[in-house]
């Protein structure tokens, strides 16, 4: 006769509620049944110190090791008996094991992506900076612990206006912005936290509702279907847990009322959705840890599109709480438990011949590379950004783009990488063939042609894009090749031959990626675009218009490649580049714009847009040199002097050689000359600085790292420091 085991954390049975039920379904399915924790358990003489349910009460019992062991405790209060718990593992089979907590869990199905577009975005709150990045792109957001259970501690947070309203239950809050930090910074002191977009599942009435998909293993080793429910939340709540007065319904009334004819079709897609992910779980399990797992509970919602939307998987979730479903797990569990005992050879050759199968699936390695005269570096954090959120990605450090840094990253990429991101630059003609030649992508984009490095080209931009156009001839030929609709010298490039497909971004043509609706916002900025026949909003945490363009390569690629609008939404908030419109603020104030990374004269301008977008009351542009302009840069200097004073600027700074030119075009032009200087010492343009920078000042910094315009951004950040 098979003996089962019940392991769990409690020593008393008797507050265990669940443990009367497995014992009585135990005897009727004729097995032995026993209760135990890790502390009862005697290794030398193979025995345990359990408890026996006879003649209605539990009785202290010798046993001999079981056949099986039903794990039944807390994952986290048996962690302290991890050593007793993994050598009875290595002795006993189990008939289930822990797939950790919620973060774990999403972690896993996004590595396995079959089930990743099932997923809510979320991240783990690292402060509350990371905080209002992602509920300024989202709006509304669900903030809750990342290992919480029965609905607790969970809350709807939503922007309005300058305010924000945090729910809890049913309960509104509003808060300013400081005092909703100092909730989030109490609450990331007591724990960690994740927000995730709030997914929209309300009934007709508007009442807040999920399923609870509610499957196990049976007697045969099969998933099986326990029960799906609707869980309906109380009015004014948004959390239908019954834990927080939720109630259950009956599943096919509530189909047939809410969805009418749609009913008997989400029924059997709730159906088959459960067993399948159940089913990947399980794979996913055995894969990766030789293990199995036998129940598993799964929440989801249905949005307005009756898209279905995972908001959390549990592994041995409680029993259902009503239609008196719970002998029915139970029944469940014992039957399986009994086939864990007798089919061990068969269980231990499944999980070899999935651990095969896997390691036989060939992946096509996306390998995309990044070129353009501006935007490389952002276009690539973007995309990384984006394609993280379910792949494991190798990506160029910000910056690494010469051949040297490609022949490294060669040696660099393995067999652990789903996608590569790299971004190729080039000063001379011959550079990106030898890059192509060292790592041949089958993605690329060109961001843009301009006059960087234009110079080393006799001044010809169409021999900078015949440059670049040799990342088209150098990557596979039947791959997919991305440019820029917008921008006029992108029509030099050499496409003609090209076998590939050609997609295009832009805002001013109609492009297949096209942004429109585009605004200024907190901390960057906003656009709409249509994807897959919807129209979607989006936000990017930096400044510009030009860098709405690089998010849109992004877009362009990680679409091709699968993701999901809100898989690419949530990507879209990134770890921007150091020194790429960082903003500072300063005493009385005074803001600081840095972009000291690169300068050319498209990027001047478009810094400069930036700076009369933001600009609270005076603003002040500083620009440095811009190299390798050849014969241009005269021609260039006097157009950024006509855009300075097109734009409006009050006082115009610049530093470095020749650069004067740029204020005597602007003077030509009316701005007045009491308010343009020129240096070539910086220490006594800091001086002038000291003197003139007043309260409510914006000042721009825009230079290229080799003029080491940084050093500015530095004195005055130290010198008007709050």
């Amino acid at each position: 006769m098979i003996t089962i085991g019940m392991l769990h954390h409690r020593r008393n049975p008797t507050t265990v509620i669940k443990s009367y039920a497995y014992a009585a379904v135990a005897r009727a399915e004729g097995v032995n049944f026993f209760y135990f924790s890790p502390g009862t358990v005697n290794f030398v003489n193979r025995t345990i110190r359990g408890q026996v349910y006879e003649n209605g009460s539990w009785h202290e019992r010798i046993m001999p090791f079981p056949d099986v062991i039903y794990n039944a405790g807390s994952p986290e209060k048996l962690a302290k008996s991890r050593e007793i718990i993994n050598k009875l593992k290595s002795e006993i089979p189990f008939t289930t094991n822990s797939i950790g907590n919620k973060w774990n869990i999403n972690e896993r199905l996004k590595d396995a992506k079959e089930f990743s577009s099932y997923l809510i975005p979320a991240e783990i709150v690292k402060n509350v900076e990371s905080f209002h990045k992602f509920i300024s792109s989202f709006h509304k957001v669900v903030f809750k612990p990342i290992d919480g259970r029965k609905g607790k501690g969970i809350y709807f947070i939503s922007k309005v206006g300058e305010s924000y309203v945090v729910r809890k239950d049913s309960e509104d809050q509003t808060y300013t912005k400081q005092n909703l930090n100092n909730f989030l910074e109490g609450k990331l002191s007591e724990g960690t936290f994740i927000v995730q977009p709030y997914i929209n599942s309300t009934t007709k009435s508007g009442q807040v509702f999920d399923f609870r998909l509610h499957v196990q293993k049976n007697g045969e080793g099969k998933w099986v279907v326990t029960t799906i429910y609707p869980r309906v939340a109380p009015s004014g709540s948004i959390i239908a847990n019954i834990n927080n007065g939720g109630f259950t319904n009956y599943l096919d009334p509530f189909l047939q009322q809410e969805f009418k004819e749609e009913a008997f079709n989400i029924r059997r897609l709730l159906e088959h959705f459960s067993l399948s992910l159940a089913e990947h779980l399980d794979q996913i399990q055995m894969v990766k840890y030789g293990e199995i797992i036998d129940e598993i509970g799964i929440d989801i919602g249905l949005d307005e599109n009756l898209k279905i939307w995972i908001y959390e998987v549990n592994w041995r979730p409680g029993c259902p709480p009503a239609f008196y479903l719970e002998l029915d797990v139970v029944i469940n569990s014992i039957k399986y438990a009994k086939y864990v005992a007798e089919n061990q050879v068969k269980i231990k050759k499944n999980i070899v011949a999935a651990q095969k199968r896997n390691r036989k699936v060939k992946k096509e390695l996306p390998i995309i590379a990044i070129t353009g005269s501006a935007g490389k570096t952002t276009s690539k954090a973007f995309l990384a950004s984006i394609l993280a959120k379910k792949w494991t990605i190798f990506e160029s450090k910000d910056y690494w783009n010469t051949t040297e840094h490609t022949k490294k990253h060669a040696e660099e990429i393995n067999d652990t990488h789903e996608a590569v991101v790299l971004e190729y630059g080039m000063a001379y003609p011959g550079v990106i063939t030898e890059h192509c030649s060292i790592i041949q992508p089958t993605i690329s984009v060109v961001t843009n042609i301009g006059l960087a490095h234009v110079g080393n080209f006799d001044g010809d931009i169409k021999g900078v894009a015949q440059a670049k156009s040799e990342l088209i001839h150098g990557m596979d030929q039947t791959g997919i090749l991305i440019i820029n609709k917008d921008d006029d010298n992108s029509k030099h490039l050499e496409t003609t031959q090209f076998k590939g497909k050609i997609m295009t971004v832009g805002i001013k043509s109609p492009a297949n990626y096209r942004a429109y609706g585009i605004k200024y916002v907190d901390n960057g900025m906003s656009f709409k675009i249509k994807l897959r026949r919807q129209e979607i909003e989006m936000f990017i945490p930096i400044l510009g218009e030009h860098h709405v363009y690089n998010a849109l390569n992004a877009i362009a690629v990680a679409d091709y490649l699968g993701f999901t609008p809100m898989e690419i939404k949530a990507g879209l908030i990134f770890r921007k580049p150091p020194r790429r419109l960082t903003v500072y603020d300063c005493k009385d104030n005074i803001t600081v714009i840095d972009d000291t990374v690169h300068s050319h004269p498209q990027g001047v301008k478009a810094a400069i847009d930036v700076l009369t977008n933001v600009g609270k009351n005076r603003n002040i542009a500083i620009i440095g040199q811009m190299r390798e302009l050849g014969d241009l840069r005269e021609q260039e200097y006097r157009k950024v002097g006509d855009y300075v004073y097109e734009q409006g600027i009050d006082v115009l700074i610049t530093y470095g050689y020749r650069t004067e030119e740029i204020g005597a075009q602007a003077n030509a032009r009316g701005f007045p000359t009491q308010n343009t200087y020129h240096f070539t010492d910086k220490d006594k343009m800091h001086e002038l600085l000291k003197e003139i920078v007043r309260k409510n000042d914006t000042i721009l910094v825009k230079g290229a790292s080799k003029t080491n315009m940084f050093d500015t951004v530095h004195f005055l950040d130290k010198f008007f420091k709050e």
